[in-house]
């Protein structure tokens, strides 16, 4: 495949993963929206769904690899590096054009959402000194969620072991199940077992994190959340953004390793 059908494959599948997965999360999320507050399992099933829609339709381009933590391990498994930066660029972009048509299709809730006092606060609830401004500003906004994932237990050796463990979960699965017949990365017949693994790691791993499982799914949706024009929407917790990048790309890693060594 040349690099130009592999940048195509994975903007356009990784867009497609954050849009459904990301609009899930504003689904279940955001105030006036029909699905409001149903619930991780929803969640969990909704990422899942995404998965496979995102690899049916972008396989026959690019392998469908959507996550550079996969790319990585796929990287390290073949010991070819070659195409390792067209693949992430695409899926960098990809998550961020993703995010961006959930902010475009919910435009409406997320305005509705963040201007309600009840959750956003009324004039009253604002920060007052100059520390807590900083504070409200760089930690994580009311919406971020949508975006982005984000610790119940602000730990980082916690958080990161909770993500290098969810990938290598994740890796492995691919590696095993989901290669196609050129090996380089998930076939149509692996599409549904890795949409059940990642509701499999949401339910059981996702608690501590939100499992971004996936550096792409978090930075560019996070990105695209401290760039668009959001009213009330508080800061990006960039404080956070390294656990969810390096610990897949670690997981992912680790993954390969197994791989070589147990079923090789």
């Amino acid at each position: 495949m040349s690099s130009s059908d592999i940048f195509i494959g994975e903007t356009i599948g990784t867009a497609i993963l954050i849009l459904l997965g990301g609009g899930v999360c504003a689904a279940v999320t955001l105030k006036a929206s029909k699905a409001r507050n149903a619930g991780w399992l929803a969640i969990t099933f909704g990422w899942g769904f995404a998965v496979l829609t995102a690899v049916y339709t972008s396989a026959p381009l690019s392998g469908a690899h959507l996550n550079p933590a996969v790319t990585l391990a796929l990287a390290i498994k073949d010991k070819d590096f070659s195409n390792l930066p067209v693949y992430w660029g695409g899926q960098l972009l990809g998550a961020m054009i993703g995010a961006a048509l959930v902010w475009a299709a919910y435009y409406g809730q997320f305005h509705a959402h963040l201007t309600d006092k009840e959750i956003v606060g009324g004039p009253g609830a604002q920060a007052t000194t100059a520390k807590a401004v900083e504070a409200q500003e760089k930690g994580a906004g009311p919406v971020l969620g949508v975006f982005s994932t984000g610790p119940e237990i602000r730990n980082a050796v916690q958080n990161l072991l909770t993500e290098i463990i969810g990938t290598v979960v994740l890796v492995l699965a691919v590696l095993t199940q989901g290669l196609n017949d050129k090996g380089n990365g998930l076939g149509t017949l692996g599409a549904l077992i890795t949409a059940l693994v990642v509701v499999s790691i949401g339910l059981s791993l996702g608690g501590p994190t939100g499992y971004a499982i996936n550096p792409a799914r978090d930075l560019g949706p996070r990105i695209v959340h401290a760039l668009l024009p959001l009213p009330n929407k508080g800061g990006s917790d960039w404080s956070y953004a390294w656990v969810p990048v390096v610990g897949p790309l670690i997981g992912g890693a680790i993954a390969a390793g197994i791989y070589n060594v147990a079923f090789v």
